[in-house]
C-alpha cells in the first residue's frame, strides 16, 4: 500500500462534511429557534391580545424579531462557552491522568488490564498491549480518557465555529414561524400559516438529520417534529391560560 493510495482512502472514506461536523449545533440551535419564535406567535394567538388586533402583525414581528436576535446571541455565546469549558475540563483531567500514570503506574496498568478485558482481549494480548502502552504514556492517557472516563477529545473542536453554527441555525430556522407575519396582516389565517410553517421547518430539520446521519427518515423526522411540537403546544397553552 503506497502513501498516495492511503491518503486517497482517508480523504474519500473518513472525511467528515461540514454539516456532519456541526450537526449537533445545527439541530440544537434550529429546533430551539423554531420553538422559541413560535412561542411568541402562539402566545399572542392563544391570548388573543388586543394589541395584535389593533396594530396587526407589527406586534408579533417586533416581539418575534427581538426574541429571535436576543436568544440566538445567547445560544451562540452559550455554545461557545460550553465548548471552551469542555476543552478545559478535558485538558485538566488528562493532565491528572498523566500524573497518575507516572506516580501510580501499577494501579493504572491494572485499570488498563480491566478495560482490555472488558473489550474481549485474551490475557496474553492484554498483558502485551498494557506493556506497550506503559511505554507510551501519552497514548495510554488518551485511551484511559476514552474508555475509563468516557471523555472524547474535543481538542479539534472550534468553540467559535460551534457558537456561530448554533447562532446561524437559530436565526435561519427561527425566522420561519414569523414569515407569514412579514407577508400578511395578523389574523386567524396568518396564525394557521405560521403553524404550518413551523411544522414545515421542523420537518426540514428532521430531514437534514436523516440526510446526514442515514438513520431512518421516520425516526429523524418523527423525533424532531414530536419534540418541537410538544414545546409549541405548551407555548400555545400558556397563551390560552392568560387569555
Amino acid at each position: 500500500m503506497n502513501t498516495e493510495t492511503l491518503a486517497s482512502h482517508k480523504a474519500s472514506e473518513h472525511k467528515i462534511g461540514r454539516i456532519q461536523e456541526f450537526l449537533k449545533q445545527i439541530v440544537y440551535g434550529g429546533n430551539d429557534g423554531i420553538v422559541t419564535t413560535f412561542a411568541v406567535v402562539a402566545g399572542f394567538a392563544g391570548a388573543q391580545a388586543e394589541g395584535v388586533a389593533q396594530i396587526g402583525g407589527i406586534a408579533v414581528l417586533l416581539f418575534g424579531i427581538a426574541n429571535l436576535l436576543a436568544d440566538a446571541t445567547a445560544m451562540g455565546l452559550g455554545e461557545f462557552l460550553s465548548s471552551r469549558s469542555e476543552q478545559d475540563v478535558y485538558r485538566a483531567t488528562r493532565a491528572k491522568e498523566l500524573i497518575e500514570i507516572k506516580v501510580n503506574p501499577e494501579f493504572e496498568r491494572a485499570e488498563m488490564l480491566e478495560i482490555l478485558e472488558e473489550k474481549g482481549l485474551t490475557e496474553r494480548d492484554r498483558e502485551e498491549m498494557t506493556e506497550i502502552l506503559a511505554r507510551n504514556p501519552e497514548f495510554m492517557a488518551d485511551l484511559m480518557m476514552q474508555y475509563e472516563l468516557g471523555m472524547s477529545d474535543p481538542s479539534d473542536d472550534s468553540p467559535a465555529m460551534n457558537g456561530l453554527a448554533t447562532f446561524t441555525a437559530f436565526i435561519i430556522f427561527g425566522s420561519v414561524p414569523l414569515m407569514p407575519y412579514f407577508l400578511m396582516e395578523a389574523s386567524d389565517l396568518t396564525f394557521r400559516l405560521s403553524v404550518f410553517a413551523t411544522f414545515a421547518a421542523l420537518v426540514a430539520l428532521g430531514l437534514l438529520r436523516w440526510k446526514v446521519t442515514t438513520e431512518t427518515m421516520v425516526r429523524c423526522v418523527g423525533e424532531t417534529v414530536l419534540v418541537g411540537g410538544i414545546c409549541a403546544v405548551v407555548a400555545f397553552a400558556v397563551g390560552l391560560a392568560f387569555r
